[in-house]
């Protein structure tokens, strides 16, 4: 480590260039936190969003006159409001509304972190968006097939599980990828209620060392990076899954 701290410090001498998280322990230990944090944001929202993608596609198929209502409505509310005002609602509105409770040091605090307030309202908004495009997948499946699944037995849940779903998923992925990559970058709006995530600690960096282009730029690349390791995994996951005749499989 201490030929990178090294490198660090003769980067910055002869170009300018003030990587501090090169050679700053403190720096380094930030920028390798928030970096941990998109991680888990991205992560645990992506899992929570296809739960509700999934959930809602099929509750869209309810024969449930209200049911399908309070789908619709979900979606239109979180499809048609910016994700930012929806972070602010549910960490300032909503949260002020819910009982404080104790903490391990018997202090009074707010029910949720802000942290969980960012999950909730990340699966969210992008689970709203989910659920139109697992719809998409499940109408693009013959009724035919449907009904073949209904005539061996299969009931409405049981069809949708092993026959519907794992055919649809095949039509919606490349829709699902760009969506899931759209929720890695929304992650950053976490950063308006002080979520720890890479552009929080990169901004707090840049203020103390006054390397904001230097900063600026590896945040660019750092989401570069980790959009690209998401496209990778999904492109992998819809080559493995493909079928002659559903998705584009050949």
């Amino acid at each position: 480590m201490e030929s990178v701290a090294e490198f660090g410090r003769s980067l910055y001498e002869s170009t300018g260039i003030n990587l501090t998280i090169l050679y700053d322990d403190f720096d380094q230990k930030r920028f390798i936190s928030g970096l941990g944090m998109t991680i888990y944001l991205s992560a645990i929202s992506l899992v929570f969003s296809l739960i509700i993608g999934i959930v809602g596609a099929w509750v869209q198929g309810s024969p449930s006159r209200i049911m399908r209502a309070l789908i619709n409505g979900f979606i239109t509310v979180f499809r048609n409001t910016p994700p930012l005002v929806q972070i602010f609602f549910f960490y300032f509105g909503l949260g002020a509304l819910l009982p404080r409770v104790e903490d391990a040091d018997g202090m009074m605090g707010p029910l949720f972190t802000n942290v969980q307030w960012a999950i909730f309202s990340l699966s969210l908004f992008a689970g709203a968006f989910n659920i139109e495009i697992f719809r998409s997948g499940i109408e693009a499946v013959p009724n035919s097939t449907k009904e073949a699944a209904e005539a061996l037995g299969y009931t409405r849940l049981g069809t949708y599980r092993h026959i519907v779903l794992p055919l649809a998923i095949r039509v919606c992925l490349p829709a699902l990828n760009n969506n899931l990559v759209n929720l890695l970058k929304t992650t950053s709006l976490a950063y308006a209620i002080a979520v720890p995530e890479i552009t929080y600690v990169s901004k707090q960096i840049w203020t103390d060392s006054q390397n904001v282009p230097t900063m600026m730029t590896l945040l660019l690349i750092t989401y570069v990076a980790l959009v690209g390791v998401l496209v990778f995994i999904m492109n992998r996951w819809e080559r493995s899954l493909a079928i002659p005749g559903y998705g584009g499989g050949r």
